[in-house]
């Protein structure tokens, strides 16, 4: 996970949220504090609930079209809790909380993806046989 998290206000323009998920080169940005987490706003939200619909992304506020509520994970999960958590809840990154419920960091699918390939000594295996076969 990253513990590195950027937040977003509730009142700040989605056109201000995009060119902030942008610069960060992110997919998501979890909206209000590290103490109180109100939302989630995803670059699906955006595409859907305002571009689809012809708004205009200056005037709408991103408490209007980020999605809640919030699902996260503890930061002591074993990964496939985390993983399980994903798939049933059909996201693909979401943030970590202390046990006081602090977010204290942010995971995505690619950050799992790296710990399973890196943990997994047969996929390492056959990617290695597979980049090194003789041509």
């Amino acid at each position: 996970m990253s513990r590195d998290v950027e937040f977003l206000g509730e009142d700040a323009p989605v056109s201000e949220a995009a060119v902030m998920m942008g610069e960060l080169e992110v997919g998501a940005v979890p909206v209000g504090t590290a103490d109180r987490l109100l939302g989630i706003l995803t670059d699906r939200d955006i595409l859907y609930r305002v571009v689809a619909k012809g708004l205009d992304c200056s005037v709408v506020k991103v408490r209007e079209v980020m999605t809640r509520p919030v699902i996260g994970c503890g930061e002591d999960d074993a990964v496939p809790a985390v993983m399980d958590i994903m798939a049933s809840h059909h996201i693909r990154r979401m943030p970590v909380r202390d046990a006081t419920g602090r977010t204290v960091g942010w995971i995505t699918l690619a950050d799992l993806s790296r710990r399973l390939l890196l943990d997994s000594g047969t996929l390492q295996n056959a990617l290695r046989e597979i980049t090194e076969a003789p041509a």
